[in-house]
This record gives C-alpha cells, sequence and structure tokens, in this order.
C-alpha cells in the first residue's frame, strides 16, 4: 500500500514536539533543538528562541534554514521504520496581528510554553518552507516543492 505524503508529513510533524534547527553564521553552521509546530497548510514551521541566543544572533546574520523532524527510537529496526522530514526556507521574526495569530497555533501543540513564549526577550519565528524533503525506508526520498 503506497502512502500520501503529505499525509505522512502531516503525521511526523504532528507527533513529534522537538525539530533540529540548522543556522548558519560566521560562514560556520550550527543546530540546535527547537520545540516547533507546522502551520495547518505546512508552509510555515514555527518556534521560538531567546534575543541573547546564538540561533537568534545566526537568523539575523542569514535567514535561510532547514529544521530535521524525525521520529526514530534508537533501534536496529530504525533502517527500516524511521521516518524524517528536512524543511527548506527562510525563517522570519513574526510581529504584531501576524505574531499573535501563530502564537496561538504553537500554544495550542505546546501549552507548557506559555510563560517562556510571553517572556519580553523570546521571539517568535516562521520558517516559510519552500522545499520538504521526506525519507524512509533508510533511502526512499520523496520531495514535495512547496512554493508556488
Amino acid at each position: 500500500m503506497k502512502t500520501d505524503p503529505e499525509k505522512a508529513v502531516r503525521e511526523l510533524l504532528d507527533g513529534q514536539s522537538l525539530a533540529v534547527l540548522a543556522t548558519q553564521g560566521g560562514g560556520q553552521p550550527y543546530t540546535s533543538l527547537v520545540a516547533f509546530c507546522p502551520s495547518r497548510d505546512l508552509k510555515n514551521i514555527l518556534f521560538a528562541t531567546t534575543r541573547s541566543t546564538r540561533k537568534y544572533a545566526n537568523l539575523s546574520e542569514q535567514p535561510r534554514v532547514a529544521l530535521l523532524v524525525d521520529n526514530r527510537g534508537n533501534k536496529a529496526s530504525d533502517f527500516l521504520d524511521a521516518m524524517a522530514v528536512t524543511a527548506l526556507g527562510l525563517a522570519r521574526e513574526l510581529e504584531g496581528e501576524e505574531e499573535a495569530g501563530f502564537r496561538k497555533i504553537y500554544l495550542e501543540k505546546h501549552p507548557h510554553l506559555v510563560d517562556f513564549i510571553s517572556s519580553p526577550d523570546c521571539a517568535l519565528f516562521a520558517v516559510r518552507v519552500s522545499k520538504l524533503y521526506m525519507v524512509s525506508r533508510f533511502q526512499n526520498v520523496i520531495v514535495m516543492e512547496l512554493e508556488s
């Protein structure tokens, strides 16, 4: 039975709480874990960070990012059963009404982060996703273009 890629991506992104965010600063890549939330249409992925972090500084210098979400369990069976999605896009700090709308979506998934995201030093970002790479069964790759 063939899997619907968009449905599989949606289930993975809805089922996981953390992503690896890859940024770049000073010519060097940098990765960090972030609590994330996809928008309903999968065209944006939200995450929050404080303005004093290296990731914030990197995002200020270079907005191109990659996010990796996976469901591995650190078992030998992962080579056949695990799935990973890499999202490529541009990150931007949200403001005003747009920030308020996305904040609500973010807190639906992460209500335990309400104090963190309400801090004056916290910035909510949206990654405008241009492309998704879904990898399953260790080497089966499906590419989904999201920008029109």
